[in-house]
């Protein structure tokens, strides 16, 4: 945690107060329970935090109107953290009303490195809180310290108990490790398709496995295939084919000697579920819209976010950052003289940030849902259906996916310069507060003032490509709104020849939202031009994809396409989107992605876990990148009908599912063991209980070989590629959500669905 610098100065003359008393063998705290009244006045508080000692408790009024946790604190200094050292934290804490708490074992002086935290909603009944950590590093000053801060009302405070002991035993870890050595997709296989386990083994010879049904009855039986040490998992691994059971039910389980598979199901139906969750996870991450309870659930109601009723000052209307904060970004002293009302539109991921480059492959991959099954199941897809999700929008006649899609749309729009202005037809790179939120909070009660991004050319590429898109699939439902989409799209590409170079710039993350950096654009050109062709029919607009160096070149890589590399979205649009492309062209297209689709095919028969993905490294979000690959490879069988590729898709989903070198579930809610504490600033019940839960169809990023936050670093040195993971809240680098990784979560669910 990084304190504001207005509070160095106190907190470091704070930290001058030593504790002399003794304390108990292994407790840090000379007096947990208040029973001596001298020692609790060894506790010290900032000005605005009025304490007293009673009894068994220390007891004050935190003043309100407060913006960040560490505006009001409670603390005790005098501590000494070690270095690997083993330390229970535990408080018993009452509110009233209630308010914020975030309870910190942290180092006493910049950059206040915290090794232990417990966060907490405090109310009037009493909570007893404790967590174990390891200390990562040795702080020779120490402190106990509890953040009071971002009310907006004074609130009572009570600390009846505060413990901190050393010399814990190490707990076990609930997270990521696999109780069974049989890795199965623990929601479920196909009756008509493959069905493969992963066992982890280290005994080269092979092995009689057998498969029960939910009842005990023995369904089938045979023999590992051993393969040996598997460089992606760190595992020496067996696999085992069970794909001549076809027969649907549930509750079926692997047997291998004494251990025994999660249960798992065979179904042809289950993809529908998975489907509308993944889809309904877009409306519970809307901003600017009240989020009903009787539409995304009990516990997701709340006001709407960033809508400027205070203590939110809203995204009605946004300024651009300042000529100070730009000269830091962009090495100039750039700024705007208008503001925008850029209400609406998607959370990106667990921050508040709202991304045009992320939301632009975001909504295009909504949309691309709806679009691959217009052309592609007759008309017969639920995806294709006005009532398939419980959004506000169900029942106005226009399928729910275009509504969703809609809500996006018109963020990006809003995201546009207006005419008149300097760039004018530019979009923003991205609005999110002037400095990083501190969570759990509801987007409703963030504080921090909301700043427009410099334009990009990446940013105006994504909406001129996503409106063009938009305007051909919402053309038959509200024919006004397609053309002023049409029409946002063309003036979006021309102002982005104009302007061919603007790119967002690298930053250190410091400015309260992420930088999502890109200086090269030649495939945001050859995306946005692609689309414009597809809507329109027109030439121009082929001439310039053909323009691009994309349109000979390799457009798949291997580790999949994302919101930086988007002509594998482009190329895929141009092979199955039907269209005036002459034949020629058309034939050279589907034989790339055909191409791309057998490459991801040797890949994964070469890992013994069934994913189609083998780069040396794991990236950020690499279980989107899973999808992304798989989505080139279900694409394949669109245009060719060849079922190797059907088949293909439904094995990587194993992988996702809980085949892999952890036997997790990455998706909320499916399978025995999945991911549920991911990072969230709202979705926070892993951190606060009264914050509502992660989403059930939520994706979780995945491994990441990058380990590019502390807790990971801590937790995941040395791992192999595909178990560096970890199902916390504090790891965000491996286990964040975000909209463009459920987007393709929506289309790949929706293609199995129906391909079924």
């Amino acid at each position: 945690m990084t304190y504001s610098r207005a509070m160095t100065g106190l907190l470091a003359l704070l930290a001058s107060h030593a504790i002399s008393a003794p304390a108990a063998a292994g407790e840090l705290l000379p007096d947990p329970a208040f029973a001596q009244p001298a020692l609790a006045g060894e506790w010290w508080a900032t000005p605005n935090i009025k304490f007293e000692y009673q009894p068994g408790a220390l007891c004050g009024v935190v003043a309100g109107d407060t913006a960040q946790p560490w505006d009001a604190i409670l603390g005790f200094n005098g501590l000494a953290l070690q270095k690997g050292e083993r330390y229970r934290l535990s408080i018993t804490v009452s509110g009233d009303p209630g308010g914020p708490m975030r309870a910190l074992a942290q180092k006493a002086a910049e950059p206040w490195t915290a090794e232990g935290e417990i966060a907490r909603s405090v109310n009037a009944g009493k909570q007893t809180l404790s967590e174990d950590f390891t200390a990562a590093e040795t702080h020779a000053e120490a402190q106990l310290v509890f953040q009071l801060g971002g009310s907006d009302t004074p609130w009572r405070f009570c600390l009846h108990a505060a413990s901190l002991q050393s010399g814990q035993e190490a707990a076990v870890e609930s997270a990521t490790s696999a109780s069974s050595a049989i890795r199965v997709n623990q929601f479920a296989y196909f009756p008509n398709g493959p069905k493969h386990a992963t066992l982890v083994r280290k005994d080269p010879s092979r092995v009689e496995w057998r498969l029960l049904s939910a009842s005990g009855e023995q369904v089938a039986s045979g023999f590992s295939k051993p393969q040996g040490y598997n460089p992606s998992s760190g595992l020496d691994v067996h696999t085992i084919d069970f794909s001549g059971v076809r027969a649907p039910g549930d509750g079926y389980r692997l047997v291998v000697g004494e251990e025994a598979s999660p249960p798992f199901s065979i179904s042809a139906s289950a993809y529908d579920a998975l489907r509308v969750d993944a889809l309904g996870y877009f409306y519970k991450v809307r901003s600017g819209i009240e989020i009903k309870d009787a539409l995304a659930g009990k516990g997701y109601g709340r006001p709407a976010g960033h809508a400027g009723k205070a203590p939110n000052r809203g995204d009605t209307s946004v300024g651009c950052v300042d000529t100070r904060t730009a000269r830091k970004v962009y090495g100039e002293a750039w700024s705007c003289g208008y503001k925008l009302n850029v209400a609406g539109g998607w959370y990106d991921a667990g921050d508040f940030g709202k991304y045009v480059v992320n939301g632009g492959i975001a909504v295009a991959q909504l949309l691309g849902t709806y679009e691959r099954a217009l052309h592609h199941t007759r008309g017969a897809s639920p995806a294709l259906a006005d009532g398939l999700a419980l959004i506000p929008e169900a029942g106005n006649g226009i399928p729910d996916i275009l509504d969703e899609a809609r809500w996006e749309l018109d963020f990006l729009m809003s995201m546009m310069v207006p005419e008149g202005e300097a760039l004018a037809g530019m979009a923003h790179h991205k609005v999110h507060g002037n400095r990083w939120t501190v969570g759990p909070i509801l987007p409703h009660r963030d504080r921090e003032l909301r700043v427009l991004h410099r334009p990009s050319t990446a940013a105006t590429l994504n909406l001129a490509a996503a409106a063009a898109q938009g305007a051909r699939l919402l053309a038959r439902y509200d024919r006004a709104y397609s053309e002023k989409l049409l029409a946002t799209a063309v003036r979006a590409y021309r102002a982005a020849e104009a302007n061919p170079a603007l790119h967002a710039p690298y930053t250190d993350g410091s400015f309260g939202g992420g930088d999502y950096q890109d200086d090269d654009v030649t495939d945001e050109f050859y995306w946005a031009a692609s689309e414009l062709y597809l809507t329109t029919g027109d030439k121009a607009w082929l001439d310039r994809a053909k323009a691009s160096p994309y349109w000979p070149g390799a457009a798949f890589p291997p580790n999949g396409f994302d919101w930086r590399s988007v002509a594998g979205l482009a190329r895929l649009q141009l092979a199955s989107v039907p269209s005036k492309l002459p034949k020629r062209d058309l034939k050279a297209v589907q034989l790339s992605v055909r191409d791309a689709a057998e490459a991801y095919l040797a890949d994964q028969r070469q890992e013994p876990f069934g994913l189609m993905y083998r780069p040396e490294r794991f990236g950020w979000g690499s279980n989107h990148s899973v999808i992304q690959n798989m989505i080139v490879v279900a694409t394949a069988y669109d245009i060719t009908g060849d079922k190797r590729f059907l088949q293909a898709v439904r094995e990587s989903m194993d992988y996702i599912f809980g085949r892999n070198a952890l036997g997790i579930s990455y998706v909320t809610g499916y399978g025995t063991t999945y991911a549920q504490r991911q990072y969230s600033n709202m979705f926070a019940a892993s951190t606060d209980p009264s914050y509502p839960a992660v989403p059930k169809g939520a994706l979780a990023g995945g491994p990441n070989s990058g380990l590019a936050d502390d807790y990971a670093i801590r937790k995941l040195e040395g791992c192999a590629p595909q178990a560096c993971y970890v199902d916390d809240a504090r790891s965000y680098s491996t286990n964040e959500i975000a909209i463009n990784w459920n987007a393709p979560l929506t289309w790949i669910a929706s293609f199995l669905a129906d391909a079924r």
